[in-house]
């Protein structure tokens, strides 16, 4: 019971309305009572008063009897007692009056016509509001009072008033609290429970939940801000995500190439096509490649855990480089009749990491004979230059180029983009990841790729990459 944070709210406001309508109560009552109590002094005084006058001939004579009888008269119907206080204290009463229980009031010494109030209690066990009027002359008190008395219903007559005006109290309180609490419930609890929905979607991928769409921030101050500490590390967490699945769809597309060249080699061998020194090249290009395929998988190990690859930058030849890409992929271009070419003659060196490059090479040539493999033959230059990056150190520029289609109008600026593909005829059945590929690893590297179709036909992607990488501190 009350396990939800919007019943607990709503019992607090409860509880504290009702303590500060008791607290208010409490003062009231202790106030109120006061003033009934006042009232009924100031009745009794003005009783007093008009009996007074005729107060003190029959004092005089000794007719006390008399004049508590008189008055008693007159105030029939009052509930006023009356008593006459002697000499000493002595309390005189009519017959059937209830005296007071032990010593009565004391008579004020500041004059007749004075009146000194206190509660008596009766014999009858009733509290008593009594008013004890002085009878001796100013300046001369002999001791002698009228005290008239009246039940106190000061506690009734306030409990009664109160009883009138909290059903009114109450009514106000509900008919501005409750909207206000509910406002204050509906405020706190709804940010709270948007906030827990939202979280149940956090294990879900992006696009299969709502983790990736901002909570608005609403309600208190700490809500807010507890809901934008959420939503940063949601946005953080889906582009944590985002980067994850493109590394890891990167390496899946990348595994296909060395596959396709150990299947390929492996099928000459076992067919004998390749004899003799082919078979030895057949059979290092299998290693090689194997090799390959095992940086890939420790690379996959790597994103898994740091959610990026680790480049480990080693010095590299570009004719090296060049030259065994184009043997990898020297089987699939005789089946397709294109040539194959490498123009590498006075590259630099430079230095990147040997897998990432390998990478980059492979989808460039894929990219090329994949323009080229549904156009008849053709030829593909893998070449390397000196060149500079646009802050003007120096770099390698990696290209390929082919004389097939080409690029079309306007797509130039997109073919990097993931999933681009521009046209069919170049693309083939391709995922479309190869160039987007070879961008992201450029610029791991502090380079950039760029692409150009050249006239009269034909195109080239080119890959600048520096000399020394920034992680070396190029």
């Amino acid at each position: 019971m009350f396990r939800s944070l919007g019943a607990r709210l709503a019992l607090t406001l409860g509880i504290t309305t009702l303590a500060v309508i008791l607290a208010v109560g409490a003062a009231l009552f202790v106030a109120l009572r006061d003033l009934h109590r006042d009232a009924g002094f100031a009745r009794l005084h003005a009783v007093g008063t008009t009996v007074l006058a005729q107060v003190g001939p029959k004092v005089e004579r000794g007719e006390v009897q008399d004049l508590l009888g008189t008055i008693r008269e007159q105030l029939a119907g009052l509930e006023i007692n009356v008593a006459f206080i002697a000499v000493g204290g002595r309390v005189v009463t009519l017959a059937g009056d209830a005296p007071p229980d032990g010593s009565a009031p004391a008579v004020p010494a500041t004059g007749r016509g004075t009146f000194t109030d206190d509660t008596v209690a009766f014999n009858d066990g009733r509290p008593w509001l009594a008013a004890t009027m002085a009878l001796g002359a100013v300046g001369a008190p002999d001791g002698r009072g009228l005290m008239l008395a009246t039940p106190d219903r000061s506690g009734a007559e306030t409990l009664s008033d109160l009883l009138r005006t909290v059903p009114f109290v109450l009514l106000v309180a509900l008919l501005v609290g409750g909207p206000l609490g509910w406002l204050l419930v509906r405020s706190t609890v709804r940010p709270l429970r948007r906030l827990a929905a939202a979280t149940a979607t956090i294990p879900s991928p992006s696009g299969t939940g709502n983790a990736n769409i901002p909570i608005p921030a609403e309600g208190p101050s700490e809500v807010r801000d507890l809901t934008e500490r959420f939503n940063t590390m949601t946005a953080e967490l889906d582009a944590s995500r985002r980067t994850e699945t493109e590394l890891l769809a990167n390496l899946r597309h990348d595994l296909r190439t060395p596959l396709t060249v150990i299947g390929g080699f492996a099928e000459a061998l076992v067919d004998g096509t390749a004899q003799g020194e082919a078979a030895t090249r057949a059979a290092r290009t299998i290693s090689d490649e194997t090799a390959r395929l095992e940086r890939l998988v420790d690379e996959l190990g790597t994103v898994a855990g740091t959610g990026a690859p680790d480049l480990r930058p080693e010095e590299l030849a570009p004719d090296e480089i060049l030259r065994a890409g184009s043997v990898r992929f020297a089987d699939r271009a005789t089946r397709a009749g294109v040539a194959l070419t490498v123009e590498a003659a006075g590259a630099p060196a430079f230095a990147a990491d040997r897998l990432a490059v390998e990478r980059i090479v492979d989808n460039l040539v894929e990219n090329a004979l994949r323009a080229l493999e549904s156009g008849g033959t053709g030829h593909v230059i893998l070449g390397a230059r000196a060149g500079s990056l646009a802050d003007a150190r120096p770099a390698i520029v990696l290209s390929i180029s082919d004389d097939g289609p080409g690029f079309p109008p306007g797509a130039l600026g997109m073919v990097f983009e993931r999933t681009f593909r521009a046209d069919p005829a170049r693309s083939g059945p391709g995922s479309g990841l190869g160039l987007s590929i070879v961008r992201d690893l450029a610029r791991a590297h502090g380079g950039d790729a760029i692409a150009e179709n050249l006239a009269p036909r034909g195109a080239r992607v080119s890959v600048v990459l520096p000399l020394v990488p920034a992680t070396l501190g190029g």
